[in-house]
């Protein structure tokens, strides 16, 4: 039986076929900026990332986690860090081997399921960017913990998070009809029905108290966040925040 790991690489493949906003790799122009020190990166769909959440980075050891798709990563190596991104994604993978190949930097690249343990050795890494991914996981408090056993001590973890709201119907046509929380599609058919006829894949919500507290109990020290909307669509037009980015520190 097919796994919902898999069903969400396969959707993922499609939707990067498709021409998918996060499947886009950047272009030969903004990796140049990039080399010239123009450039900006995001966690959730609108807001970049405030530079000083970033800290030096040339000769950081720099995780990618479920961040394929030649986005962030060209940037980080043209910022000078060692790259390693990790995706389960074949599409999203070969977006990175083609840039880095285009632009000739060096870059670590493996798929793999993060809801698994990561092969990756403790303190191997100074910093983890972790874009919006996690909707597609449905237990998040492991990898959490297992980016903290990555880091070094002083290393930062970077998160984007969906604070579940995009969730909250049934159908967007008919709003007057609300989801039951969590929306977990492996315990209720009913949800896994309605993502399979979107084409959605295998989503789930999560509460801040997973996400957020899931971070502070793996060890992490909180020290910034901002809240981004989906930056289109009926949420978007009422300027209601669906997603949360926050900066964690693993402490020396």
């Amino acid at each position: 039986m097919e796994s919902y790991q898999d069903i969400n690489a396969r959707t993922i493949d499609t939707w990067v076929e498709e021409g998918w906003e996060w499947g886009k790799p950047i272009s030969h122009e903004e990796y140049a900026e990039a080399l010239q020190g123009r450039w900006q990166m995001v966690l959730t769909p609108t807001k970049a990332v405030p530079r000083e959440w970033f800290g030096e980075l040339r000769g950081k050891r720099v995780l990618g986690l479920a961040s394929g798709g030649g986005q962030q990563m060209p940037i980080f190596a043209a910022l000078g860090a060692e790259c390693t991104v990790f995706d389960y994604s074949p599409r999203q993978l070969e977006s990175e081997r083609m840039v880095a190949q285009r632009e000739g930097y060096d870059i670590r690249v493996i798929r793999g399921d993060m809801t698994k343990p990561l092969p990756f050795e403790e303190g191997e890494f100074d910093l983890i960017f972790h874009p919006v991914s996690n909707c597609y996981v449905q237990e998040v408090k492991p990898i959490f913990k297992e980016c903290y056993r990555l880091l070094a001590p002083g290393g930062i973890l970077l998160s984007g998070l969906d604070n579940g709201i995009n969730f909250l119907f049934v159908d967007e046509d008919h709003r007057e009809e609300l989801s039951v929380f969590p929306f977990d599609p492996l315990k209720n058919p009913e949800q896994m029905r309605q993502l399979e006829a979107d084409g959605d894949g295998v989503q789930f919500s999560h509460t801040m108290e997973e996400q957020v507290g899931g971070q502070l109990e793996a060890g992490f020290r909180l020290t910034h966040l901002y809240e981004d909307t989906n930056g289109a669509g009926t949420f978007h037009e009422h300027n209601i925040p669906c997603y949360l980015a926050t900066r964690a520190v693993k402490e020396a």
